[in-house]
């Protein structure tokens, strides 16, 4: 099968640690294909509009065309980025932000061939937009890289902290300010942020300031997320809002799949299946106050919590279904365009 991937985000520094990048390699290792990036800023000068994204690529996609059977999009919102309209096969527009209650040009996405999200919410208000091209496709990992494993409660509560920041607002609106005044308050708590080589020097400035060198731990490299995970009792994700977060932050499923326990913001689309599955616990606001009281619950329930998530980490997030389901929704397109 030749499909062509689209991506709208710069080449990620740590392409290993891009939860998308690894998705869309997953499926291209397995399906063919080849990896377009859309973005064209990291060469220009000035920054370039979404608007205007693919413009340069359009001759080169024309002609891979010739040889190609569909286009695969993978974008975090929901926007109708023009070159789409250029293109003459049919396209798989894939969201990875949550898109509840978010404005859309909904004849753009009707005139996609399909549109996948990873979360219930999202496909319940797309499909109130009377869009009736929509499929729920959770996300997957390769969980082999993974085994559970058990630490004890003891005077620490350690950690795992994904889904860095990609910009300085976003460490107030993905919680690591309060993680980190949280960590002020807490004596007991430690935390081991994942980092991507964005912004990790404000990172240390942040720790330094707040005299946290001892409490938090900053991994800025290719790390072993198995081996990380050995050492802490749960991962934690947080956010403000669910567009900047993927609805199923990988960092929480990597700890599923290890078999700990997640905490989760309220507005991140995995608490619903956190909080079905006991799996973890919810923070209803990011702030201190809200965190602590999280860590303090998980605490308490630990042991009935991990063996929720040992339940369902291995057999739930499985890359082999993300596959399949792939599989049924390019087979759907492919059968739609010729009309089989």
């Amino acid at each position: 099968m030749h499909i062509l991937y689209h991506l709208t985000v710069l080449p990620p520094k740590m392409p290993e640690c891009d939860a998308v990048v690894q998705e869309v390699e997953a499926l291209q290792h397995h399906f063919g294909g080849e990896i377009c990036y859309l973005n064209p800023n990291q060469r220009l000068p000035l920054h370039l509009p979404r608007v205007f994204f693919g413009i340069h690529k359009l001759e080169q996609m024309r002609c891979q065309e010739t040889s190609l059977q569909l286009h695969h999009v993978f974008n975090p919102d929901p926007f109708p980025f023009p070159i789409l309209r250029a293109l003459r096969r049919p396209i798989v527009y894939s969201l990875t932000g949550g898109v509840d209650k978010r404005k859309m040009n909904v004849p753009f996405f009707a005139s996609l061939a399909a549109v996948t999200v990873a979360d219930e919410r999202s496909l319940k208000y797309l499909g109130s937009l009377g869009l009736d091209n929509v499929i729920l496709v959770h996300p997957g990992i390769n969980t082999n890289r993974f085994t559970c494993s058990h630490l004890s409660l003891g005077s620490e509560i350690r950690l795992m902290v994904g889904s860095a920041p990609g910009s300085q607002a976003q460490f107030r609106t993905k919680g690591v300010d309060a993680l980190l005044s949280a960590a002020q308050r807490f004596h007991r708590l430690r935390l081991v942020f994942l980092w991507r080589g964005v912004l990790a020097d404000e990172m240390e400035r942040r720790v330094s300031r707040m005299n946290l060198d001892d409490q938090v731990k900053i991994l800025n490299r290719k790390v072993d997320v198995n081996k990380v995970l050995t050492g802490v009792h749960a991962s934690v994700a947080l956010a403000t809002n669910s567009a900047i977060i993927r609805p199923y932050p990988h960092s929480l499923i990597e700890s599923l799949a290890a078999g700990k326990p997640v905490i989760v913001s309220r507005c991140i689309p995995m608490a619903d299946y956190v909080e079905r599955t006991g799996c973890g616990k919810i923070v209803e606001n990011i702030d201190p106050t809200s965190i602590l009281a999280a860590v303090e619950s998980l605490v308490d329930e630990y042991d009935s919590l991990q063996k929720a998530a040992r339940g369902v980490g291995q057999k739930e997030f499985a890359q082999q279904k993300m596959i399949a389901s792939y599989q049924r929704v390019y087979k759907h397109v492919l059968e739609q365009a010729t009309g089989a």
